[in-house]
């Protein structure tokens, strides 16, 4: 077993469309990695927060710039009082939504990927960011499944959702960020937290 004082911490973002699987994913995953032994936290984004419940409970209401600022003002506590502290630690924190989320969701609501962008620039790089993708068509199944969906979870499609991911992952690959794509058709969740458990191994060794 992994001593944990042998191990550094990692921070993964685990991004994708409304419906593609990601809280499952996140799960999964986090259970793959504790069997290795490793030390891992769990987050979301909005956060967990007043102010990350302030913004889920009030999405109905808060659209445009004020939505953008808060999410932006969340992401940054979020950041400095717990993921940077847990990766610190030497902890695998996994957020289900980071910096992704903004420049579609957000984008979604009426802003510009460089004013979103504005808010977001100083944020801290995930060491990898995962895009999950499905078919258009499984998503929507997914979606109409639900009891209740957001304002923002109405205003897109499944299609639409999967081009602004795709934009948004060129533009942050033009930005640096280290970045994978899986595609989750056919793929269970064991399996796609499998491939996504490889990768965090190369970029330890």
């Amino acid at each position: 077993m992994t001593s944990k004082t042998d191990v550094r911490g990692l921070f993964v973002a685990i991004e994708g469309p409304n419906g593609v699987g990601k809280t499952t994913v996140c799960a999964e995953l986090a259970a793959q990695l504790r069997e290795r032994g490793l030390s891992v936290h769990p987050t979301t984004e909005p956060s967990a927060t007043p102010l990350g419940r302030l913004l889920r409970s009030g999405e109905a209401t808060l659209q445009g710039r004020a939505l953008a600022l808060g999410v932006a003002a969340d992401r940054y506590a979020h950041l400095e009082g717990e993921v940077g502290p847990a990766v610190d630690a030497g902890q695998y924190v996994l957020s289900d939504r980071y910096v992704q989320s903004s420049l579609v969701l957000q984008r979604l609501d009426g802003m510009s990927v460089a004013e979103i962008w504005s808010y977001n620039r100083y944020v801290r790089r995930p060491d990898l960011s995962v895009y999950l993708s499905e078919s258009p068509e499984r998503i929507a199944v997914r979606l109409a499944e639900r009891r209740q969906r957001s304002r923002l979870e109405t205003a897109g499609s499944p299609e639409r959702e999967l081009r602004l991911y795709r934009e948004a992952y060129e533009f942050l690959q033009a930005h640096g960020w280290t970045q994978i794509i899986v595609k989750c058709r056919g793929q269970t969740p064991a399996r796609i937290a499998h491939r996504i458990v490889t990768h965090l191994h190369l970029l330890t060794k």
